[in-house]
């Protein structure tokens, strides 16, 4: 591959890396034709970009970004494969529910609101992150609770009320 081939691959990643807010590192060899063809099907039903890359010409993408992960150096070794995505926690339920069947994709790494995961080990804790759109929606609905049971308790208590102004008026007749 000529260096200007490996200029645009490194460039296309930089624009890929810095327009994705998550993407995951992973290890998907040793799959068969069937098993990737699947894989790559539900990663695009899942609005997952896939792509295999060349770990040197990806650690070259990674230091022109505008992100700070230099752990990742680390792990760039053997296959690997990165998983672009807007939703943070996305790969890794996807990978989960694949490995049901199949031994692999591996978690390599994977950079998720901000953070950065180590390890295949992370994948129950990835599962679980929450999106800033979800922590958001979590944080209304405890605003609202209070509000709501005040709401309700006025309302019952009215109804009381006028019960018993309702009761105390045909007594007094």
């Amino acid at each position: 591959m000529k260096r200007e081939e490996k200029d645009i691959i490194v460039n296309n990643l930089v624009d890929q890396l810095n327009g994705s807010p998550h993407f995951y590192l992973t290890d998907a060899s040793e799959l068969n034709a069937e098993a990737t063809s699947l894989l790559r099907r539900r990663c695009f039903a899942s609005e997952i970009k896939m792509v295999v890359v060349k770990n040197t010409l990806l650690k070259r993408a990674l230091e022109q970004t505008e992100y700070k992960v230099e752990e990742l150096y680390d792990v760039l070794k053997g296959s690997t494969a990165i998983m672009f995505t807007n939703t943070g926690n996305g790969p890794a339920k996807l990978i989960k529910e694949f490995r049901k069947k199949f031994e692999k994709p591996l978690i390599k790494a994977a950079y998720v609101e901000a953070s950065v995961y180590i390890g295949d080990d992370q994948l129950d804790t990835l599962v679980n992150v929450k999106s800033k759109e979800e922590l958001i929606g979590d944080l209304i609905a405890l605003l609202q609770s209070p509000v709501k049971t005040v709401m309700s308790q006025l309302q019952s208590g009215g109804n009381i009320l006028s019960g018993v102004v309702k009761t105390l008026s045909e007594k007094s007749e």
